[in-house]
């Protein structure tokens, strides 16, 4: 199994934190190490593929969350383990909970607040991106939990880049030009950027950052595309955790 990790949650021993790849337990084309049941995979395959990767994290398959992600900008805060409704952001500040972020070209983004023990999970398309969901969970942390800006460290995970994003008209009404290259009719979108800009534009130091430079569509033998593999492509899953390390 390849889990990819990231550097900037490696200072906090109190965080688990694995994005999974297209490989893990064998498994072959179309779907390949899938964690997506949206699609037409086998369904006792894919939860076996959950269990495995969340095992691979020391957790249980009960101690995750998941949610049915919509593309919108509803933030669901997490008391308990278990599926939830219709959500693309998770914040909790409770120890064992894993929060489980979808994705196959969308951003992942994840962040740890050190000081006040809080994580969170997002996913971003153009769709959520364009509604702010990031910039908005930040902006509940800091009036919910009192984070300041300093004190959050954030990993956007694996997305697609810029060049290999091409949306219509429809696509661009909510982003500044600067995101934005034209190409013929249509434009190519820089999500990663535009969810980078909200954090700094937040206050989050640059060196709490961490942004994958791994783009999902060109990394075909490691990272799964909906752009490219389109209803055959699986779906990874970032799960993190905020462990309880004086727990018996």
């Amino acid at each position: 199994m390849v889990v990819l990790k990231s550097r900037i949650f490696f200072g906090f021993p109190e965080i688990t934190f694995g994005f999974s790849t297209k490989i893990g337990l064998n498994r072959e084309a179309p779907y390949f190490f899938n964690m997506s049941l949206t699609g037409s995979d086998i369904k006792e395959i894919v939860l076996e593929n959950r269990t495995a990767f969340f095992n691979y994290l020391d957790l249980n398959y009960d101690d995750v969350v998941l949610q049915k992600q919509i593309h919108s900008d509803i933030i669901s805060y997490i008391s308990k383990e278990g599926e939830i409704g219709e959500s693309d952001a998770l914040i909790t500040d409770k120890f064992n909970i894993g929060l489980a972020i979808s994705s196959a070209d969308c951003i992942p983004a994840f962040i740890y607040d050190k000081k006040n023990k809080v994580i969170a999970g997002i996913h971003s398309g153009w769709r959520g991106t364009e509604k702010k969901i990031l910039q908005k969970t930040i902006n509940r942390l800091f009036n919910e939990f009192n984070s300041s800006p300093g004190n959050l460290f954030v990993y956007l995970g694996p997305s697609i880049s810029q060049k290999n994003y091409e949306v219509g008209p429809e696509g661009i009404a909510g982003f500044d030009k600067k995101y934005l290259e034209p190409k013929g009719e249509k434009f190519l979108l820089d999500v990663p950027a535009a969810n980078y800009d909200m954090l700094i534009e937040s206050g989050i130091p640059e060196k709490n950052i961490e942004k994958s430079i791994l783009c999902t569509y060109e990394m075909k033998d490691l990272l799964h595309s909906y752009r490219r593999d389109g209803i055959h492509s699986g779906r990874a899953l970032g799960v993190i955790v905020l462990k309880d390390k004086n727990a018996k």
